[in-house]
């Protein structure tokens, strides 16, 4: 008996070992944005952090596996487009997750163009700045975070009370040309804040600080984007609203169809860390605004549910 156990044993402690191993050799690879606290940021002189980061670290744990990031730059412009920009890193075999991708279902059909170029990356090449990338098909996770867009008012209108994008009527409103808040702002109730609406130029312009010089009084940005600012300024003179706009997405990872194996074992990880509260947790560690996923788990045509509005 006595030599049974100690078999069992030395068994026990080489599988063990071999798993240890195994992980060292398949690490998790999961992009993530460089440039998007509180959700990410990778900065040079300076840890790694946000929330997406403690999420990936925890999933990896949950998997068995250690974890490797892939950091990639995304472009804030008219011409980036953040489905290609994951499909093409996904595709290149970069990573086997984005994080922090917004579920809707337009962001989820089959590419319309085979090909695309990658986004700069860590450790990319000239020749990889030039070359393109052969499209697959996405596969979303499950939701973990519900990311919703809300007016942020400037110095001269903090008390002003919103309750619905018609309260913004008489405000001098800035947004960024081509983005959600001015598709939202823009078609509203036919057209009537148009002439109180200034465009800037994403990745251009400053719309932040415009708003906080009071040259505006208000803006219609992402949840997440406010919390980075308030991080980054603590005596802003700029003041959350409490409104959500009614139409969010959540967030959640998104992988190549074929890895349904691991899409599948994701989605255990992230019910679990859910149920014991973590993922909250998570975001309270990083300064974001945590909101639980709402339904639809993948949200619809926004654009057709915004023009409706």
């Amino acid at each position: 008996m006595r030599g049974w156990r100690a078999a069992w044993s030395v068994a026990a402690l080489l599988s063990a070992m071999a798993s240890v191993a195994l992980a060292a050799d398949d690490p998790l690879r999961i992009c993530l944005d460089e440039d998007r606290p509180p959700l990410s940021a990778h900065h040079r002189g300076k840890p790694d952090a946000g929330f997406d980061v403690l999420l990936a670290q925890a999933v990896a744990e949950r998997l068995g596996r250690t974890l490797t990031i892939q950091w990639f730059e995304s472009k804030l412009d008219e011409d980036s487009s953040p489905q290609l920009e994951a499909n093409a890193l996904l595709s290149d075999g970069r990573c086997s997750l984005v994080g922090g991708y917004a579920l809707t279902q337009d962001s989820l059909v089959v590419p319309g163009m085979k090909t695309a170029r990658l986004p700069d990356f860590a450790g990319a090449t000239r020749d990889d700045r030039r070359r393109r990338v052969a499209l697959g098909v996405l596969a979303p996770s499950l939701p973990y975070v519900y990311s919703p867009m809300t007016v942020v008012l400037g110095p001269k209108a903090g008390g002003r009370k919103i309750s619905d994008i018609g309260d913004l009527a008489g405000l001098r409103l800035v947004i960024e040309s081509g983005s959600l808040g001015d598709a939202i702002l823009m078609t509203f109730d036919k057209g009537r804040l148009i002439d109180s609406i200034t465009h800037l130029v994403p990745g251009r312009d400053d719309l932040l600080g415009a708003l906080q010089r009071g040259d505006h009084d208000a803006t219609l940005i992402d949840l997440a984007r406010f919390d980075a600012h308030r991080a980054a300024h603590p005596d802003t003179a700029l003041t959350a609203s409490g409104y959500y706009y009614p139409i969010g997405a959540n967030r959640g990872y998104v992988g190549l169809a074929g890895d349904g194996a691991l899409i599948e074992a994701v989605n255990k990880a992230l019910s679990a860390l859910a149920a014991e509260g973590r993922i909250a947790e998570f975001g309270r560690q990083a300064g974001l605004t945590y909101l639980p996923p709402r339904e639809p788990a993948i949200l619809g045509d926004v654009w057709t549910k915004i023009i409706q509005r």
